[in-house]
């Protein structure tokens, strides 16, 4: 074990900055191969998890905006939505940024949709206190709609 890998379990962002330096310097033998790797792995399975969790968000919202509608519908002109199209906002500006900042991962969304949906469905139903079958086998919405910011579904 190097003072580098030593480093990494003492004082993780001197560890950081210590390999950053090593690899602008071009200094590659001296790297903590296993610790760098390791980080690498994590960083990727971090944006895609964060990927899928804002898209579980976005889509339970849309799925109440549209399935919900009917059991608020005499509120609905008090409410106005304003909670929902709030998070929605919210949730697509964020995607936005962590696709602009993560372009690599623009490639994974549909994929992400995929894993997001079920739990979506989950996450509206217990909401929304509507049982599981209201809400579509698979995602209704199109890739272009979840991230359209003047997209919202048809109430059924």
């Amino acid at each position: 074990m190097n003072a580098l890998s030593t480093l990494y379990d003492l004082d993780y962002p001197s560890w950081a900055a210590e390999t950053a330096e090593l690899l602008r310097q071009g200094r590659f033998s001296e790297l903590d191969l296993d610790h760098l790797v390791e980080e690498l792995d994590d960083m990727g399975k971090s944006q895609r998890h964060e990927l899928v969790s804002r898209l579980r968000i976005l889509l339970a919202h849309l799925l109440k905006w549209q399935f919900q509608y009917r059991q608020l519908s005499e509120r609905w002109a008090e409410y106005e939505g304003k909670s929902w199209r709030n998070t929605l906002i919210e949730q697509r500006l964020a995607l936005g940024y962590l696709l602009e900042e993560s372009p690599g991962l623009k490639g994974k969304i549909n994929e992400a949709v995929t894993k997001a949906y079920s739990q979506a469905v989950e996450l509206a139903a217990r909401e929304s206190e509507l049982p599981l079958k209201t809400f579509p086998a698979s995602c209704p919405y199109t890739q272009a709609q979840i991230l359209d910011p003047d997209f919202y579904p048809d109430v059924e």
